[in-house]
């Protein structure tokens, strides 16, 4: 080898041709096989499992498979792309060729950020990276300052969520080439949004993965997971596959310019080591980024805590964690729909306050549902920590036909939600097409045929009866194809929506623009709010800001609410001059009625399903 490697595994071109280094620890003899013309290059053994070695005629576009032990030929486990999918040939990538801009690009601080979670493949009608990046100048005009790609990992079929995929190097070549990722990267730093990228270190999907073709070993017969087979980072062998994830994760980083990785479920990754692999990740990703601040986001159902706190602190050195407790109270608040995992909550004023204080509603106490704890305390952690969001792929998918909420919510409510969601002090996520109320569904959508796909859909329809309405058959016969063309088609974004929508619209550009302009709601600081229930369904949350600067922002799910008399400290202003309405859900341009004065000679009048922020009086 005459030159270094950027990673420990794949296809990386050197000095002299492309240098190819692959795990396979139980095979005698690899070669590298030319797709076109089937001519084979020995590798060389190595230690422990490896082979390695330069084929000099290999440039970038060379299109190749690993033949084992004089047999079958397969695709490398850390191939940089699939231009025929993932049971095609690789091929040789030069990562190194692509022109960036983006050199004065410092990467994102955790406080500040506006996520927005986007399926490249059903976000425009072209599903591509090119379209989708025509699209970020509003994104950014709307306020959002990140972008959270859903999964790209390669993936068989012609559409998918991405959580399947078998080729975590390559970005499927459904929507585009690999350059054509970094140019929707360059072009979202040109405009000053980041790039966060979802990936899925739990499981490979079940078609069109061969890893176990190279060694037995990536897999654990010791750990559970109800995705797939579990994945091998604590026992024999364990080694080269942290190596192939660390790798992996030092590649988006690095090669992409990526400003961050939100890691999928993050608790089917087992891990009994002394540096557990999520610690590794978080520790690979940040070097990778050289002088770039990153952030790294986890999905987690148990709510572990340690997640996001730094290693020096017990933790797995992440910075955020999603938030599911705000969004199943918020359902429960929207629609009284608790069925299922929404049985452990009431949407009760009580509970959003909590939320606005302490991020995670189950910290530790019994869930009704699970019939155990769930949660880790986390009293301890910032509210930036706290990824919060009312849409996302999953919650959207999960009702019977993939509804977007506004759609099934009552339209005051719904904005009142909107405006707790995007002034709240956690981080904010919207879901594609929220920010102008799109009435694409996003239902479940995987491109499996023949028994597989019948069993995906099986899987589906068994998944979805937890809730009892939608295991009635009736309601069975509403849940959408996975595997139909249609399906997928549904899901895309009609941006002429932008325009039939104006009053949403108004609605989401108002609210970040005064989150991002007012103190108060921008610091996110640690117990900068406090909160007190005004009613069944009411509550007010109080924003401490310096030089008395406060805000207050009522939020009234209910009816009509008349308080008289007001003994909650609270609500005092900060001058005697009391407050006055700086903005109000029910604004006209949004859709609402209007908003009387708050505060009349009889008292407060919140009106109904409505939000309102105010500001001290002069």
């Amino acid at each position: 080898m005459t030159s270094p490697r950027r990673l420990p595994v794949g296809a990386e071109i050197a000095a002299g041709g492309t240098h190819f280094r692959v795990w396979a620890p139980r095979r005698r003899a690899v070669e590298v096989i030319e797709a076109d013309t089937g001519r084979a290059d020995a590798l060389e053994a190595e230690s422990d499992g490896w082979f390695a070695g330069l084929v000099p005629r290999a440039a970038a576009g060379f299109r190749y498979r690993f033949r084992l032990d004089g047999g079958g030929a397969f695709p490398d486990p850390a191939s940089r792309f699939q231009p025929e999918g993932p049971h095609g040939p690789s091929e040789v990538v030069d990562p190194g060729a692509f022109a960036w801009t983006d050199g004065g690009w410092k990467g994102l601080e955790l406080e500040g950020q506006v996520l927005y979670e986007m399926h490249v493949g059903a976000f425009t009608r072209e599903g591509t990276w090119a379209a989708a990046a025509r699209e970020l100048p509003e994104l950014a005009a709307t306020g959002i300052t990140a972008i959270e790609v859903m999964p790209v990992a390669d993936f068989p079929g012609r559409f998918g969520w991405g959580y399947d995929g078998v080729n975590l190097f390559a970005p499927t070549r459904l929507y585009g080439r690999p350059d054509d990722f970094r140019r929707f990267v360059d072009a979202a730093h040109a405009i000053g949004l980041g790039v966060i990228l979802d990936v899925v270190y739990n499981h490979f999907g079940p078609d069109g993965n061969y890893v176990r073709e190279f060694a037995e070993e990536y897999f654990s017969p010791h750990h559970e997971n109800e995705w797939g087979d579990p994945l091998n980072f604590d026992g024999p062998g364990s080694g080269p596959v942290r190596e192939l994830f660390l790798a992996n994760a030092r590649h988006w980083i690095g090669e992409y310019h990526l400003d961050g990785l939100r890691l999928d479920a993050t608790q089917a990754i087992h891990d009994g080591s002394v540096e557990h692999i999520i610690a590794a990740i978080a520790r690979t990703a940040r070097d990778a980024a050289g002088g770039r601040r990153i952030l790294l986001v986890a999905e987690n159902e148990p709510q572990e805590a340690r997640l996001a706190r730094a290693a020096a602190e017990g933790g797995l050195g992440l910075d955020a964690i999603w938030n599911d407790d705000f969004h199943h109270a918020a359902l429960v608040a929207l629609l009284g729909r608790d069925e299922a995992y929404y049985s452990d909550y009431r949407g009760s004023a009580q509970e959003f306050i909590s939320a606005a204080k302490w991020g995670f509603l189950y910290q530790g106490q019994r869930s009704a549902w699970q019939g155990a704890s769930r949660g880790h305390a986390g009293l301890d952690l910032r509210p930036a920590q706290f990824v919060t969001f009312t849409q996302n792929h999953d919650q959207v998918a999960n009702s019977a036909r993939g509804e977007r909420l506004h759609q099934l919510a009552s339209p005051g409510r719904w904005r009142a939600m909107t405006a707790l969601l995007l002034l709240g002090p956690g981080t904010p996520m919207l879901f594609m097409g929220q920010e102008f109320s799109a009435t694409s569904p996003f239902p479940y959508f995987a491109d499996h045929a023949g028994e597989l796909g019948r069993q995906v859909r099986e899987g589906r329809l068994a998944f979805l009866s937890q809730f009892p309405s939608l295991a009635l058959p009736e309601m069975r016969a509403e849940v959408p194809d996975p595997a139909a063309a249609e399906t997928f088609e549904s899901a895309r974004l009609d941006f002429s929506e932008r325009d039939a929508h104006p009053a949403a619209v108004a609605l989401h550009r108002d609210l970040l623009a005064l989150r991002r302009g007012d103190a108060a709601f921008r610091s996110q600081l640690r117990r900068g709010v406090d909160g007190a229930v005004l009613g069944k369904s009411a509550f007010a949350l109080r924003f401490f800001a310096p030089d008395r600067a406060d805000r207050l922002l009522l939020v009234n799910l209910g009816h009509t609410l008349h308080l008289e008399p007001t003994p909650e400290p609270l609500l005092a202003g900060p001058t005697r001059a009391g407050w006055r309405i700086r903005w109000s859900s029910e604004d006209p341009r949004y859709g609402g009625a209007g908003t009387p004065d708050i505060l009349t000679d009889e008292g407060w009048r919140v009106p109904a399903e409505a939000a309102v922020v105010l500001e001290p009086a002069p």
